[in-house]
């Protein structure tokens, strides 16, 4: 089932072509057919833990799920913020 637009969901794996690892909570803003049939996708707003947005990216669906009371919020520091 996919999470309704504008809803928070976490990464269920690294995508590290978009610079997110597991773990990471962000927020879908668009689902996307794939051009060529395959995997929907998804396009996510990345915010840092005080609300500010660090930028997009999309991911297949399959690589985000909905927040659940199951997960630990944690923070790191995102690259290129050292």
């Amino acid at each position: 089932m996919k999470s309704p637009l504008y809803s928070r969901v976490v990464v269920n794996r690294d995508v590290p072509e978009e610079n997110l690892r597991r773990g990471d909570v962000a927020t879908v803003i668009e689902y996307l057919d794939h051009p060529q049939g395959g995997e929907e996708g998804a396009i996510l707003e990345i915010f840092n833990v005080v609300g500010d947005s660090l930028g997009i990216a999309t991911v297949p669906v399959s690589a985000i799920d909905p927040l659940s009371a199951d997960y630990v919020p944690a923070a790191r520091v995102a690259e290129g913020a050292e």
